[in-house]
């Protein structure tokens, strides 16, 4: 049997004008498709909501509250399976400005291009997210979802 060998954080992320907001990725000799903010948890990240919350700041300058693990994705890798720790958050704040890291500085990744979607299962059929088991999640409990970072408290 072999255990975790990655980690990863992924925000669903509402805005406070109820959109759903996303990364649409453009990559060279790709169709474009889009992500949810996220990425793998580091060594010094204290949790995998903190590598949630440095990832949302580091591609999004943002941050975000009312923040709730709602689903988890395994995936087999080499060596072992890959966990991916899927949150919905409220964004209180962004600023493109102050992104950083290596998507942003190198050209041959392609483009990260912020996007806001209406918090609907129509504007989600007219896109390619990925992973396919995060969009099916996602188009089944929009507006569950939705509601989770509208509650108080």
């Amino acid at each position: 049997m072999t255990g975790v060998v990655k980690q990863s954080a992924r925000a669903l992320l509402f805005d406070s004008e109820r959109r759903l907001v996303l990364i649409k990725r453009t990559r060279p000799g790709q169709e474009p498709y889009w992500v949810s903010v996220g990425g793998g948890r580091e060594a010094d990240d204290v949790s995998v909501e903190a590598a949630l919350r440095r990832e949302v700041l580091e591609e999004l300058g943002g941050r975000i509250d009312r923040v709730r693990q709602v689903l988890v994705i395994t995936d087999d890798l080499p060596g072992g399976t890959g966990v991916q720790h899927v949150f919905v958050a409220r964004l209180t704040s962004m600023n493109l400005a102050d992104r950083t890291g290596a998507e942003f500085t190198e050209p041959g990744r392609g483009t990260y291009e912020v996007v806001r979607l209406p918090a609907s299962r129509e504007a989600l059929s007219g896109i390619r997210l990925l992973p396919p088991q995060l969009s099916a999640f996602l188009r089944a409990n929009i507006h569950v979802l939705l509601a989770l970072v509208e509650e108080e408290g």
